[in-house]
C-alpha cells in the first residue's frame, strides 16, 4: 500500500512516523498546516485510508494515532489480526508488540464460540520502565 498513498497520506503517515508519542488528528493537523491542510476532515480521510492499509493504529483509550511498528513483519503483516500496545499513563510512551500465543487463545475461543471479530485491539496502561523507576 505504502507505494499508492496520496500525497496527504504519505504527509500524514511521515508526521506519525517522525512522532515519538502517539498523535490525535488536531494535532497531526496543526503540524501539517505549512503543507496546506486546513480542515480535520484531510487528515480524518488520511487516516481512514491508512487504518485501512494497517500503516497506522488508533488507539481508542487515548483517541491518538500511531504508525505501525510492525510492517515488515511476515508473520503479521497488514493481518493484524491482535494488535497490542502498552501505553505509559505518565510519559504517553506507546510501545506495540504482538503475541502470538495471545492472538492464538482469542481465535480459539472466537471459534469455539462461533464468534466472527472484525478487529481486536489490546490496550495495557500504566507506567513504562523509566517512569516506573
Amino acid at each position: 500500500m505504502a507505494n499508492s498513498l496520496t500525497k496527504n497520506q504519505s504527509l500524514v503517515l511521515g508526521v506519525l512516523q517522525k512522532s515519538e508519542q502517539p498523535l490525535s488528528a488536531y494535532t497531526i493537523l496543526e503540524r501539517l498546516r505549512d503543507n496546506g491542510f486546513r480542515a480535520p476532515l484531510q487528515v480524518y480521510r488520511a487516516l481512514e485510508k491508512l487504518l485501512e492499509g494497517g500503516l497506522v493504529h488508533r488507539l481508542e483509550s487515548i483517541n491518538s494515532f500511531v504508525a505501525c511498528a510492525h510492517q515488515s513483519e511476515a508473520c503479521c503483516a497488514h493481518a493484524h489480526g491482535v494488535v497490542a500496545f502498552a501505553i505509559c499513563s505518565n510519559c504517553g510512551q506507546v510501545q506495540e508488540f504482538h503475541d502470538h500465543e495471545i492472538e492464538a487463545r482469542l481465535g480459539a475461543w472466537a471459534s469455539r464460540k462461533a464468534f466472527k471479530p472484525e478487529k481486536t485491539t489490546i490496550e495495557l496502561r500504566g507506567l513504562c520502565a523509566s517512569c516506573a523507576a
